[in-house]
């Protein structure tokens, strides 16, 4: 389960995103990035950061810590910003928090050299999530301390927002074409053989087990929460065994630019270090 914390200040809007996260202080004196309830975007996208960041934590994946986050509207009362105090009052209750990562810079692809088996296996992931959101206009994406980071997993799992029509959403191919990995050559082989293995029942049961009930109550064709998680459980788990043989990408990905030769030489090549893992226990 998630752990709690309390926001005991609300410090700044974060205006690259749609639905206006902020930072935020919390009474355990760290800082996180906090998504609210009161956004447009509703609570399936926190629960989709969720399901998204914890089975990424679990695959080895590099994404912020999750935390639930206690949010009382009263501390927005000294913000100026009009549409942020109605953000904030629409959002009374249970939020959610991730590290901040301070001194983090977004991925950019002429500063960063990916290798061809860490992008293989961001590509497998996020064909699995049926992530839209990771192309090179926006890759969300930070590089911390020289690591690849994975952030905003809101726009995953399309099939949750039409529950009839799971079953044939999941069963899609994932088009990588507009990836940003994609022109490093993604061993998409390699992660398929090493992380499917591990997209086991109990590992599903127990990522959707941390979803906090009031963000799945009262879904519309079910009659517990418990069924919910359930049918993210099903929509993933077939995904999971077959979803590198329906990855495609254009013949010839859209090429843009390396980095200029002063800069690829002074470039460290990229360790693997996927393995570590960075959960919230």
């Amino acid at each position: 389960m998630l752990s709690e914390v309390i926001a005991t200040r609300y410090v700044t809007p974060l205006r690259e995103g749609g639905s206006l996260p902020g930072i935020v202080e919390a009474d355990d004196l760290g800082t996180y990035v906090m998504k609210f309830t009161g956004a447009g975007q509703g609570r399936k996208t926190l629960v989709a950061e969720v399901v998204c960041g914890r089975l990424a934590q679990r695959l080895g994946l590099r994404v912020p810590r999750l935390v639930q986050m206690q949010l009382d509207p009263v501390i927005g009362l000294a913000e100026p910003d009009q549409e942020v105090q109605e953000l904030l009052k629409a959002s009374g209750g249970l939020n959610l928090g991730m590290d901040y990562l301070p001194g983090s810079i977004g991925f950019d692809p002429l500063a960063y050299r990916a290798d061809p088996v860490e992008a293989g296996r961001v590509v497998w992931f996020d064909a699995l999530i049926n992530n839209v959101d990771r192309s090179w206009r926006n890759p969300n994406m930070l590089v911390w301390h020289g690591d690849l980071w994975l952030i905003d997993h809101g726009a995953t799992m399309i099939w949750h927002h039409n529950w009839p029509t799971a079953p044939a959403a999941a069963a899609k191919p994932y088009n990588a074409s507009d990836h940003v990995l994609a022109p490093v050559g993604p061993d998409i082989a390699a992660a398929a053989a090493e992380l499917a293995p591990l997209v086991t029942e109990e590992l599903l049961t127990e990522v959707t087990a941390d979803v906090p009930d009031e963000w799945l109550v009262d879904e519309p064709g079910f009659d517990s929460t418990d069924a919910v998680r359930r049918a993210y459980v099903e929509a993933l788990l077939p995904r999971a065994a077959t979803i590198h043989e329906r990855i495609t990408m254009e013949a010839e990905v859209r090429q843009r630019s390396g980095p200029p030769g002063w800069l690829a030489e002074r470039l460290p090549p990229q360790s693997d270090k996927n393995k570590q893992k960075s959960g919230d226990e």
